[in-house]
């Protein structure tokens, strides 16, 4: 049976709309005398992790957390933070294909909403990198209390949005995040980069 042509759009942010510099971690690491990958590999432990998606930890808390777990012999604790803040200083970039698929979403009629498992810095990530205005709703983990890839999450993503599961197109970088979409009834497309555009674009018709 075919499905409906979605109504409605709910893009992923980190991955997907929202860029990070690979660089930017490693040149911290160097520069602390770090091991290679550190700091993302103790930052998305799930035990630091899920706590702060899903609101029962702040953004700076956790990030303690993260500090704390680099510390140890031969490294000090006051020095791990300062390899943690310079890091976090950076909050990543825009992909502008992606903004300029959202805006032509928008004006096609679809609503667009962000559905992201992130912390309570969202907000203040959201004005920093001027996409405010760019989505009709964002959907925070952190703000529901329940993370992609759970049902429930894309049950409240959908009404957030206006818009019946069989009638949202979701996309997103994670196959976990996918596989849970389309548990909950949602069209999910794997982002893999820009060359996608072409058959979201002909999904939504626009």
């Amino acid at each position: 049976m075919p499905r409906e042509r979605p109504t409605a759009l709910l893009v992923d942010l980190d991955g997907v709309l929202r860029r990070w510099d690979p660089e930017v971690a490693a040149g911290v690491e160097r520069r602390y005398d770090l091991p290679a990958g550190v700091l993302l590999e103790i930052a998305m432990q799930w035990a630091l992790l899920r706590p702060a998606v899903t609101g029962q930890l702040t953004h700076a808390d956790w990030m303690v957390a993260v500090a704390d777990a680099l510390a140890g012999p031969g490294r000090d604790r006051e020095r791990m933070q300062a390899a943690v803040d310079e890091w976090q200083a950076d909050r990543g970039t825009v992909d502008p294909d992606v903004l300029a698929f959202v805006r032509e979403a928008r004006a096609a009629g679809v609503r667009v909403g962000l559905a992201t498992n992130a912390t309570d810095l969202l907000e203040a990530d959201l004005a920093l990198l001027g996409l405010t205005e760019e989505v009709d709703v964002v959907v925070n983990s952190s703000a529901l209390g329940v993370h992609k890839p759970a049902k429930e999450y894309f049950q409240q993503a959908c009404l957030a949005v206006g818009a019946p599961p069989a009638q949202v197109l979701f996309v997103d970088d994670e196959d976990r995040s996918i596989r849970g979409a389309r548990v909950a009834g949602l069209s999910a497309y794997r982002w893999t980069g820009p060359d996608d555009l072409r058959y979201l674009r002909a999904a939504l018709a626009i």
